[in-house]
């Protein structure tokens, strides 16, 4: 019997501490779904590469502001025109055409919409448009998109898709391949 109690008094303790969370976060005293490095956070950003055949790359920056998150883009290496816009719902950018990074961010269970709409994805921004050049720039404030809770950005994927989001088929925009990839991660804030 002695040889199992250094064994036991661990485990106990393991057991204890998962029964203890379990419980707080039961009665409402623990958040689970927020990151801890998140209370506070005031700024994210999103590292953009391409993916397999394709040339776009760029940041994309999200800030707190009074009413709701700031998304700045700066992409090069586009075809000119619009491209459709999104984050999506896991922070993987590791297959060669970004599927990892699997469907768009929609905690809510909503239809896929515009930006500016009540009824949309969390992850839907729409397009960004591409000069002659390839450049496109994008700076607008989300009023859905969170740092904390169910509609928190930070550990998903932005993607830049090869072509025009409708706004509107369902359940993508009918946008085309995925040309760059970037997760959300937490930025230093200046």
């Amino acid at each position: 019997m002695s040889t199992l109690r250094p064994f036991a008094t661990p485990v106990f303790t393991l057991l204890a501490s998962f029964l203890l969370l379990a419980s707080s976060s039961a009665s409402g005293q623990t958040e689970m779904h927020s990151h801890p490095a998140s209370v506070g956070l005031t700024k994210a950003i999103a590292v953009l590469m391409p993916t397999k055949g394709s040339a776009v790359r760029g940041t994309v920056t999200f800030e707190s502001v009074e009413h709701g998150i700031r998304v700045r883009a700066d992409i090069y290496g586009l075809t000119p025109g619009r491209h459709g816009f999104h984050i999506h719902e896991y922070g993987d950018c590791s297959s060669d055409d970004g599927s990892s990074a699997g469907g768009h961010f929609n905690p809510g269970g909503m239809s896929h919409g515009a930006p500016g709409v009540e009824e949309r994805h969390a992850g839907d921004m729409g397009n960004i448009e591409a000069d002659k050049d390839g450049h496109a720039t994008l700076d607008y404030v989300d009023h859905v998109m969170t740092f904390t809770g169910d509609r928190s950005i930070l550990g998903h994927a932005v993607i830049v898709h090869e072509k025009e989001d409708d706004l509107k088929t369902q359940p993508t925009g009918n946008a085309g391949a995925r040309v760059a990839c970037g997760v959300i991660g937490i930025a230093k804030a200046k």
